[in-house]
């Protein structure tokens, strides 16, 4: 009888709910909560007046408080303008079909998940003193000075910020807006209204929401930022997260690096709660219709003028700056060369050959295939555990959306998003250093980081999928006489595949091209392609810069490749990456 009641009580829903949870809670708890208690009771540590120093430093330092107002008025410039360029091409997207658009999709994706480095590079490679607009320009005016001051400017991060933040425009307001039933606009025309007060009546106060999503992640983004300030910013600016880094790695202030990290993590998990509570509005807005049905085809000259000019325009935006990386990476251009009106050397594999000699007979130096092994092995282990971790946290936010744990739950999941990664590889510094929790030499420390950050990418890319399996294939295989574990095996699994092989190809690329943890905890032994990256780009010299290049479109181009197959197998979902 007792056997029976356990058997019962183990098949209750609420059991099943509460064992989905476990791993996930139990990871995040200790790799997430755990570190970030440990900055925070860092940050308000006493000293003999009472008083953390600093806390002190934090309210008295000018320097403090501009590195504090820059990082918010850079986030929202940024944001602002990549608003102004991503809606007219969420409207493209959303309202027309036209041929080439899927490929347009696939390469605005592409700088989403590029690194960070690879997109500094890439501008440097285009706009920086040895890039190819100054090169021609030094040779058509003949000047003896690169005339385009670009990277070490505000110009030069925020175009970067837009480069890297237009997809999620694109994605998150023109999968929303694809959806839209276009018979409310059409009623509008019909009774007078023209193109601007429809949209402005009706389109908009749809569109609000999932601007505002668009928007807030676009902002944590920005705010975060730390790979394109690092290297396009230079030393003039600095951000909070870049100033995190510099305090812990240059002037070992771990107190004040733990406050400046506390003060991000409250400003950005304030935006990341508001964030969740958009996206989930999204998930069940109105009455919304098939792609086929809202979507038309180019007719009109002006509906072909304004897709050829946007079309143009978001290619030269986003794709552009990466030929230029792939292009500069096999020309031996040399500034001095062109100068003396030597002519330029053709293609060469230069650069790439050399990746794998030690010139300067450095102590430091790590092959770079050995950097490419170690990424891709940190890469694997990070699928590994961010499926593991994810599978289970999305089946319940899927399968039990109505509990009431999952509306409390749900905004946990999304905090790593919202954190910085140099805050996370901060915690890891402080908080996982003693017994029996001392990582800091265990090689799973870095995977550990990575999921991380890829974990809300993992629930968000299962989510979808999770949800678009019909309850009535379950309840016949049941009527069938067909176990729940056969219902999983035969039913779920095969449905699913495609968004599996989307999430562990997110967490790869993410795990590939991560810098702001990796950069705080990993050992120098042991770089990851990224570092090894900016340790090309932070030494002076023509040959350096062109390894760095090199590396970059290597890596670029495995990202790339991700992104293709994630767009070719993606499940869409509204309010979803």
């Amino acid at each position: 009888m007792q056997a029976i009641r356990i058997k019962s009580w183990l098949s209750r829903p609420e059991f099943r709910l509460v064992f989905l949870w476990v791993a996930p809670l139990a990871f995040l708890g200790l790799f997430y909560f755990f570190p970030l208690w440990k900055i925070i009771s860092l940050s308000f540590a006493r000293v003999d007046d009472g008083f953390s120093n600093a806390i002190r430093e934090l309210f008295t330092s000018q320097s403090i408080h501009q590195v504090f107002w820059f990082t918010v008025w850079q986030a929202i410039l940024s944001t602002v303008l990549t608003l102004v360029i991503g809606l007219p091409g969420a409207f493209l997207i959303a309202r027309y079909q036209f041929r080439g658009k899927s490929l347009l999709m696939a390469l605005s994706g592409i700088p989403f998940v590029m690194p960070t480095l690879v997109v500094a590079a890439a501008f440097n490679a285009l706009l920086g003193p040895q890039g190819w607009i100054n090169l021609i320009l030094m040779d058509l005016l003949d000047l003896p000075t690169p005339p385009l001051q670009f990277t070490h400017t505000i110009y030069a991060i925020l175009i970067a910020h837009v480069f890297y933040n237009t997809t999620i425009v694109l994605r998150m307001v023109g999968d929303f807006w694809s959806h839209l039933d276009p018979r409310l606009t059409q009623a509008a025309r019909t009774l007078g209204a023209n193109r601007w007060h429809t949209f402005k009546n009706i389109s908009l106060p749809l569109l609000i929401p999932s601007i505002a999503a668009a928007s807030l992640l676009i902002f944590i983004f920005d705010f975060t930022s730390f790979g394109v300030i690092l290297i396009l910013g230079g030393p003039r600016f600095a951000t909070l997260e870049v100033e995190i880094y510099y305090q812990t790695i240059s002037l070992f202030n771990m107190p004040l690096a733990a406050t400046l990290a506390l003060i991000q993590l409250f400003c950005t998990l304030s935006i990341t709660v508001i964030y969740t509570r958009l996206t989930s509005r999204l998930s069940n807005p109105l009455h919304l219709q098939s792609r086929s049905y809202t979507q038309e085809r180019l007719v009109g000259w002006r509906d072909r003028i304004f897709a050829t000019i946007m079309v143009s325009f978001l290619i030269l935006l986003l794709v552009t700056p990466l030929v230029a990386l792939a292009v500069r990476s096999i020309t031996s251009l040399d500034i001095g060369r062109v100068l003396v009106g030597d002519p330029p050397p053709g293609i060469t594999l230069d650069y790439y050959r050399e990746l794998s000699k030690n010139r300067q007979s450095s102590i430091f130096y790590v092959p770079p295939t050995t950097a490419i092994a170690i990424s891709l092995g940190y890469a694997m282990a990070t699928v590994i555990l961010a499926i593991a971790l994810g599978f289970p946290a999305a089946w319940a936010l899927a399968r039990y959306s109505q509990a009431k744990i999952n509306r409390f739950l749900d905004p946990i999941l999304m905090l790593p998003i919202g954190t910085s990664a140099v805050t996370l590889g901060l915690g890891f510094i402080v908080a996982l250093n003693r017994p029996p929790f001392d990582l800091r030499a265990s090689p799973w420390l870095i995977p550990i980081a990575h999921t991380l950050v890829a974990f809300p990418f993992v629930v968000r890319s299962l989510i979808p999928a999770l949800r678009s399996i019909q309850p009535r294939l379950h309840q016949a295989a049941a009527m069938l006489g067909a176990s729940p574990g056969s219902i999983v095996r035969h039913i779920d699994l095969p449905l699913i595949g495609r968004a599996v092989l989307v999430a562990a190809t997110f967490a790869f690329a993410i795990s590939l091209g991560e810098f702001g943890a990796t950069a705080l905890i990993a050992r120098p032994e042991y770089p990851t392609v990224p570092l090894v990256i900016y340790r090309y780009l932070s030494l002076p010299g023509n040959l350096n810069y062109g390894q760095a290049l090199a590396l970059s479109t290597i890596l670029m181009g495995v990202c790339a490749a991700g992104i293709l197959t994630i767009e070719r197998f993606r499940i869409g979902g509204i309010g979803e990456f």
